[in-house]
């Protein structure tokens, strides 16, 4: 119980989850480093304190081994311990309480620090900060990278900071010490003891030096061949059903073959180095030792030091012996996590391209008529997708976009929902530029069903709520009943037992059928009740039937609303007030669908051409 409560107090020193707005760390490895170090510089302040003391004790050890072996010599043996006490009973106790109350507090405070604060609080306040940050990038930043990859990264930095810290206060801030106490103590008893450790210090010195910068630039290219490897890992495990139908075992082997080759070449690099500076370290060792030895017993058989000086002295001589291998054990963790961080921090400090502007105000909608003005756009090339385009929707207009694939569509949505800035032309909604608001409350006035659903590994219930958190439980039913899915809901178990609204769905709903997915996406786009609504292939996954019971919710759910649909299947938005057909991200022909099938012209060619409502060359 008493420990408990210590341990608490090391747990709580650091918050994990404190901070407001996540801000972009530095891109540079040292000052990326330093922006979460500073907000934990106490814990690691108290950690090279604490190291520092315990290295201390540590040289003291053998400094009081070599004492005692003065003080049996000069004890005759038939006195035993009755004249060791009587003689030396101070300094004995003096050394009992500094090995067992000073050594072992320091030690245990030590680890208090670092097992209690910095690997559950510092290391997930990188991962968490890291995490908010990067969560924040554009659309088009997650698009060109693998999930895993960029998971890797996030969840790498905070394991690779915390470790790289531990490594350096208790491994080489506690070698620095140790050898600056040796060279005080030993230089006590000969000035040429000192001399040997100093130069066996420099030389190891050198060796780093030349060793350092080879294995950090190794490192951080291993660093990147890991997270590509774990990239095409999760790329193939989130696409298995795909590599099933499509693939095989033995293609999906080369490509991954192909990564752990990579893989494997780079950690040979690496450890060719690391192999050089153990033998190197090894060599160098064995030579030091056996000089100090050797001046060692040339000074006792002078008579300058006595027999508790040479083991002293051969003590510290070993123990610094093991520390280099230590650290040389070390080294490979060391330039291991320096790499993980640098590139880390390639990825998570990258400037967040769609931002919010400074004096960016909350939308509000009193009336949500949309207009695109002289709109141009072409993800950075040079032919535009969406080329001067000008389209006006009014307040609780429903309008429908037909065209061949490619021809803008899902492009104009994007850039009406701001996943993309506009390159030309502005966008107005209720006459408000949506490139002067907050993308948060933009989007909260827009609801959005799309052909490929997206549910997360998480209770249909939250799934659902994510159109409208603070939804009490009355309502959730009330939209899954508009959206047709109490039937199947109801019914839903996962393998831990969890039924209904609690059930898991897997990953991107995996565990759903296609319909059933649609319809929890239709059912948060319900609850969600925002003033505009996008439907893009909204009831594609859907049989006739099913489709033919929520189309009369969705001609519900429009009422009062602005609407865009996107449809495969003419004959679901006929009906809209208005058509917009798009070819080569301009509008070439608009109207009701009689208006457009009299003209004859490019939606009178797409209806002919059609069978049971469905188109199969367009795309959305």
């Amino acid at each position: 119980m008493i420990f408990r409560r210590i341990a608490q107090i090391f747990e709580n020193w650091i918050d994990p989850l404190a901070g407001d707005a996540p801000a972009r760390p530095p891109e540079k490895l040292w000052a990326f480093l330093w922006y979460f170090l500073k907000q934990a510089r106490w814990p690691f302040f108290a950690m090279l304190i604490v190291g520092g003391g315990v290295a201390v004790m540590e040289t003291a050890s053998f400094w009081f081994m070599g004492v005692l072996v003065d003080f049996l010599d000069d004890t005759p043996r038939a006195e035993g311990w009755q004249g060791l006490i009587a003689v030396h009973g101070g300094a004995l106790l003096a050394m009992a309480v500094a090995m067992i109350v000073v050594r072992v507090g320091l030690t245990t405070l030590q680890m208090l620090i670092e097992e209690q604060t910095i690997v559950p609080g510092f290391n997930n306040l990188v991962r968490w900060q890291s995490y908010r940050y990067v969560a924040r990038q554009s659309l088009d930043f997650f698009q060109n990278d693998f999930a895993g990859r960029i998971v890797t990264k996030v969840t790498a930095a905070g394991q690779a900071i915390g470790d790289l810290m531990s490594s350096l206060l208790q491994v080489v801030w506690f070698m620095a010490i140790y050898a600056i106490s040796t060279m005080a103590l030993v230089g006590r008893l000969d000035w040429r003891l000192a001399a040997l450790i100093a130069a066996w210090i420099v030389i190891f010195a050198a060796l780093a030096r030349y060793f350092v910068p080879r294995i950090r630039e190794n490192a951080r290219e291993l660093a990147e061949a890991n997270s590509v490897m774990s990239g095409r890992m999760v790329d193939s495990f989130s696409n298995i059903s795909t590599l099933k139908l499509f693939g095989s075992d033995e293609g999906n082997d080369r490509y991954m073959r192909g990564g752990f080759e990579r893989l494997i070449a780079t950690v040979q690099r690496f450890t060719r180095f690391i192999t050089g500076v153990r033998a190197s370290l090894s060599l160098l060792s064995g030579v030091m030792i056996t000089l100090i030895a050797a001046l060692s017993v040339h000074l006792w058989f002078s008579s300058d030091i006595s027999s508790g000086d040479v083991a002293f002295t051969l003590g510290l001589a070993l123990r610094l012996s093991m520390l280099l291998g230590r650290l040389m054990m070390q080294l490979n963790g060391i330039m291991r996590a320096i790499g993980t961080i640098q590139n880390s921090a390639e990825l998570i400090s990258k400037p967040i391209t769609l931002i919010d502007k400074p004096d960016a105000a909350r939308l509000v909608v009193e009336e949500p008529s949309i207009r695109f003005e002289n709109v141009g756009f072409s993800y950075g090339g040079e032919k535009g997708v969406i080329d001067d385009l000008t389209l006006e929707v009014a307040a609780g207009e429903k309008v429908g976009i037909i065209g061949r694939s490619g021809a803008g569509k899902s492009t104009l949505v994007n850039l009406l929902l701001r996943f993309y800035d506009v390159e030309a032309g502005r966008i107005l909604i209720d006459g408000k530029n949506v490139a002067n608001v907050t993308q948060e409350s933009l989007r909260a006035h827009i609801g959005m069903v799309t052909q490929d659903t997206g549910l997360l590994h998480r209770p249909i219930r939250d799934n659902i709520r994510f159109g409208s958190e603070d939804a009490d439980d009355d309502a959730l039913w009330e939209a899954v009943e508009r959206a047709e899915a109490d039937g199947f809901i109801a019914d839903l178990a996962d393998m831990k037992g969890r039924r209904g609204f609690d059930a898991f769905v897997g990953e991107r709903g995996v565990k759903l059928s296609g319909g059933q997915r649609q319809r929890i996406a239709i059912s948060r786009v319900m609850l969600k009740n925002a003033p505009i609504l996008v439907l893009d292939e909204a009831t594609s996954a859907l049989d006739s039937e099913v489709e033919a019971a929520i189309q009369t919710n969705l001609m519900k759910l429009m009422e009062g609303k602005t609407v865009l649909a996107i449809a495969h299947r003419l004959s679901t938005i006929a009906a809209l007030d208005r058509l917009v057909v798009m070819d080569n991200g301009k509008i070439v022909e608009q109207g009701t669908h009689q208006q457009l099938l009299d003209r004859s012209g490019l939606y009178a060619t797409f209806w002919a051409r059609q069978s049971g409502g469905f188109l199969p060359e367009l795309d959305v």
